[in-house]
């Protein structure tokens, strides 16, 4: 997973979300999940590669960090609990859709 579309498409999958652009900037996509609103990915282009935040247990932010050099402190987020995946190609594909599945869980009964 390497592209915006693809990281919306899998989102996608999950119960009750929706797809938003609240910073008035086409730039950043947000999934979030429909009841309670709260959001589970940040989609976002950096550097010339696509980033997507993602929520994760604090106990296991060092634990993806350290598994990928494409995983790094959450941009923009709070570091203790969110991770930014860099889609570079190097975290595989079933990596990403864990850690946007974890994310999914974090939020979506909050």
């Amino acid at each position: 997973m390497e592209t915006r579309e693809e990281i919306i498409r899998y989102c996608k999958t999950f119960p009750d979300i929706y797809e938003d652009y609240p910073f008035h900037d086409d730039n950043w996509t947000v999934m979030r999940c429909a009841k309670n609103k709260r959001s589970f990915a940040y989609i976002y282009e950096r550097n010339c590669k696509i980033w997507v935040n993602v929520k994760c247990s604090p106990e296991w932010i060092s634990f993806w960090q350290n598994a990928f050099p494409s995983v790094v402190p959450g941009y923009h987020m709070n570091k203790k609990h969110w991770n930014s995946l860099i889609l570079d190609g190097t975290i595989p594909d079933e990596d990403i859709k864990r850690m946007l599945a974890e994310s999914y869980d974090l939020v979506r009964n909050l």
